[in-house]
């Protein structure tokens, strides 16, 4: 096995073995483009060293190989004392990671090597500002020091010299500092820095490679649901200096703004700079106009490049520069990360420019994108007062409380605050705290930072380079240039949209997707609503998912409000309605009087009290959904959910007893809850298994339902009501529930003088029904999948309790990747909604199959269902586009 490949022989289509960049530098390098040359350290590397807990056999001579061949191709060696080649060493997994693991710049600098950097460049400031960069990066990457002591000391330097830029520190400010930290090596990092080029090397690719594992790099794959097993590529490239001086620089630049998805030239450029400075945020850049102005030629040059890569890759692209002594050099690309509302407007102007088709447009945007377009906005009729602007880094509104680092974000979180994250900078320490702020905001930085890159890839709202102010993170504060001060747990609200910053909580609004969704006719005139050309791009890929798209997609409604907005939202029918769910409220004591009855009469009365209450919910919510089906579930949760908390009843009795009270009711009622009291209630007297303990139960559900079909029926409506089981685990428990309904929809049909199409299927969430599919569907019309329930028996797991207890701990060992209540376990439980499908159809090729769980709204998991051959998946009403979405795209991603 072969572990190293130069870039000359890669290609953009290997980026499992070559990672992202090391990929796109191969396409690059193929396309003629200026790249520095280097080589590429295999993933399967990464692996085998991460299995093994050390280098795998032959890669230390590869690497030395490929090295000597760089050395050959340029004229120098690896540290040399007269003319050193230095390279640069960095991450690069198959899904881009921006942050998370380990670069180390400037490897080849050491004592000697940077006299002869020195005397080579003519610069002696520039060897100086080299080697102070190797040794501060490569001290705390590689050898775990705290990189605060080199700020620390970097800071101190520039006070001493009076001046806030290391710009003004000269050689031997630089060569002082040097010695700073290489003492700052010696007593922290448990050794001297190695003046060796090659054991640099070597310890710089180990340490990217155990960047893989970091907490960091763990809790973003979790976020973005990036595999563990992937590992990391290691790039090793030619340094080129972009702190040579003026006449140098780096930069970032889109080949559209992923803000926005507008046309035109974005990015941030910083004269005298190396990558990492614009990337980290440490220096506010210009913006690419501003390098037209200091290197017109370059920047042509860019613009030409900007262009090939863009119709090459067909999408917008993300681009590292860097500009040596006016020599071009371009260090990566990738397709750039993007805001939600910034795909949408690329897909369809992509499309309109003929680059991609209406498949491709529908790939490239994804259903967690349009859920980020559906959130609220600020009201723009609200009072709002304006304390700062920054750049719009990544589009929402978000309102918080102020905090100033990442853990207080964690913990005011868990408390049940809402907060926004200030920072000067962000770098990738941030990320847990960045996860759970409602929006992010930096005084320093720009659209290509460490902030708005994280932000965009994560959906959340942020601010970048809101240079008016001043924070304080260790006085818990920001001074306002205008004399405010903003304090740890002041209210501010953050529009990453205009990038404005607002103090106080300022109402939001629906979003205009969401209005477009129900119907605002007043929505998609881009002359009266900004925005409403990503309306108008929403609607074109919606439109193209629903013409490819198999799977139909139903809501969860308990209302005929939710019923009639999951219909404006695009549902086809009603996949789930929990009728336990109205028996609630004021019908409480009516389920009571059910309960404590003593005889049959006292029990049908309170039955027929249920009944007609029944019955007006079953006719609205048929008149909302009138034409398509509503799958209609019988009760289903423990009658003691429906009853007084055994201990507060208990206590209350005994209370009133003292006093000489009694009250025959509630002493009573508490007999019945003891006796109804059980140890693990969710595997006990609900569902299927009520039904036949409290056989009027279901016959009383099953009359209303039937009955308000006639109604409709009457009244020209065409209802397609759905009976639905739940919790059956036998076919017997199923047949005994069928023969009751059927005989009391026969009664209904025939007292009314209608026909009504009534469908009796069962909800499949036990194991047992998932193995006895075969049996079971011989008494269903349809079979709907309880995934919420399937998930908790599989797995052993009562979700009210584990997700708190030790989930955590399953995230940190990697046992999951996300939630298995969040997206389906598709080897575990996927594999009996699969085998339950298989096994139903065996015996009715013609079984309707659906879900009804929470998955069903999850884009991940409908994948999934496409892939098994459901016929529908069914949501809540809100995530009923979203669904759409994913179900057109599983069509289009599943074409050979």
């Amino acid at each position: 096995m072969r572990w190293v490949t130069n870039f000359s022989q890669g290609d953009k289509s290997q980026k499992d073995l070559l990672g992202g960049k090391g990929a796109n530098l191969a396409e690059m390098t193929n396309l003629g483009l200026p790249v520095p040359p280097g080589f590429t350290i295999s993933t399967e590397a990464c692996r085998a060293y991460l299995q093994a807990g050390g280098e795998p056999e032959g890669l230390g001579e590869e690497i030395t190989e490929h090295l000597r061949g760089l050395e050959r191709r340029m004229g120098r060696t690896l540290g040399d004392a007269h003319d050193p080649l230095l390279v640069s060493v960095r991450s690069g997994a198959k899904f881009s990671m921006p942050g998370m693991m380990e670069t180390v710049l400037n490897i080849g600098l050491n004592d000697r090597s940077v006299r002869g950097l020195a005397e080579q460049s003519g610069n002696p400031r520039f060897a100086q500002d080299s080697y102070r960069r190797l040794l501060q990066m490569f001290g705390a990457t590689v050898l775990g020091v705290d990189a605060e002591r080199f700020s620390e000391l970097l800071d101190r330097a520039k006070a001493d010299k009076g001046t806030d830029s290391d710009l003004d520190l000269d050689a031997d400010d630089l060569e002082r500092l040097v010695e700073q930290f290489k003492q700052v090596i010696a007593e922290h990092g448990g050794r001297e820095f190695p003046q060796e080029p090659g054991e640099q090397l070597e310890l710089a690719v180990r340490a990217v490679f155990d960047s893989w594992n970091t907490p960091r790099a763990r809790l973003y794959r979790r976020q973005e649901r990036i595999p563990e097993d992937l590992g990391t590529a290691v790039n090793v490239q030619t340094m080129v200096f972009g702190n040579f001086g003026m006449d140098s620089g780096s930069g970032v630049a889109f080949t559209r703004d992923p803000a926005t998805g507008s046309h035109g030239v974005y990015g941030d450029y910083l004269a005298n700079a190396q990558g990492e400075d614009v990337v980290a945020g440490i220096r506010n850049t210009v913006a690419l106009a501003d390098f037209a102005r200091l290197d017109p030629r370059s920047y042509d040059q860019l613009m030409e490049i900007m262009a090939t890569l863009e119709r090459h890759y067909r999408d917008m692209c993300d681009i590292e520069f860097t500009v040596e002594r006016g020599t071009l050099w371009m260090l990566q690309t990738r397709v750039g990360k993007r805001t939600p509302e910034a795909a949408f407007r690329i897909g369809s102007s992509m499309r309109d420019e003929g680059l991609v088709d209406a498949d491709e447009q529908l790939r490239r945007v994804t259903g967690d994108q349009l859920a980020s377009l559906m959130f609220p906005r600020f009201d723009s009729s609200a009072e709002r007062r304006l304390v700062a602007r920054g750049m719009n880094a990544s589009p929402g509104a978000a309102v918080g409380k102020v905090v100033f680092d990442s853990p207080t974000a964690v913990q005011w979180t868990e408390r049940g605050e809402q907060v926004i994250l200030l920072r000067k900078e962000t770098n990738p320490d941030d990320l847990a705290g960045m996860m759970v702020a409602q929006g992010i905001l930096t005084s320093r930085g720009g659209k290509t930072s460490h902030a708005a890159v994280v932000a965009r890839g994560m959906g959340r709202t942020c601010v970048c380079g809101a240079e008016s102010l001043d924070v304080d993170a260790a006085a818990r504060e920001a001074r306002v240039r205008d004399g405010g001060v903003l304090r740890e747990g002041d209210v501010i609200s953050i529009d990453g949209a205009t990038g404005e910053v607002f103090l106080g909580d300022v109402p939001v609004v629906d979003s205009l997707v969401v209005r477009h969704f129900e119907g605002d006719e007043t929505v998609g005139d881009p002359e009266q609503d900004a925005g409403a050309d990503v309306v108008q791009a929403v609607s074109q890929v919606m439109a193209h998912a629903d013409v490819r798209r198999r799977l139909q997609v139903r809501a969860n409604a308990d209302t005929a409000e939710d019923a009639a907005r999951a219909r404006r939202f695009g549902a086809e029918g009603i996949g789930l309605c929990r009728t336990e769910h109205m028996f609630l409220g004021d019908r409480r004591e009516l389920v009571e009087r059910l309960i404590v009855a003593e005889d049959e009469e006292t029990q049908q009365a309170a039955l027929d009290a249920l009944l007609p209450l029944q019955r007006r919910d079953f006719v609205d919510i048929l008149e909302a959904m009138d034409g398509l089906p509503v799958t209609i579930r019988l009760i289903d949760p423990p009658l003691h959910e429906f009853l007084p908390d055994f201990t507060d009843l208990a206590v209350e009795v005994a209370v009133a007893a003292e006093r000489g009270e009694v009250d025959e009711h509630r002493s009573r009622l508490l007999e019945h809850v003891r006796r109804l009291h059980e140890q693990n209630p969710m595997l006990g007297l609900r569902g299927v298994r009520l039904g036949i303990a409290i056989p009027g139960l279901f016959v009383m559900q099953a009359r209303a339902i039937v009955e308000a079909a006639a109604d409709r029926v009457a009244a020209g409506g065409t209802p397609l009501p759905e009976i639905m089981v739940p919790l059956v685990a036998s076919v017997r428990e199923l047949e005994v529930v069928r023969r009751q309904i059927l005989a009391v929809a026969e009664e209904v049909q025939t007292a009314r003088g209608v026909r009504v199409d009534v469908q009796v299927g069962t909800m499949i969430e036990l194991p047992r029904a998932a193995f006895l599919a075969d049996r079971i569907a011989r008494s269903a019309d349809f079979f709907s999948f309880g995934t919420n329930d399937l998930t908790q028996m599989a797995w052993g797991f009562s979700r009210d309790d584990v997700e708190s207890a030790f989930f955590a701990r399953y995230f940190d060992h990697g046992i999951f990747d996300v939630s298995p209540f969040e997206s389906l376990d598709t080897l575990g439980v996927g594999g009996m909604v699969e085998m339950g499908t298989v096994k139903g159809r065996s015996t009715k090729p013609d079984l309707k199959v659906g879900v009804c769980g929470e998955h069903g709204g999850d884009p991940a998991s409908i994948h999934f269902f496409h892939r098994t051959g459901l016929d529908y998946v069914s949501c809540s009403p809100f995530r009923v586009p979203v669904a759409r979405l994913e179900a057109g795209r599983a069509a289009v991603l599943d074409q050979p």
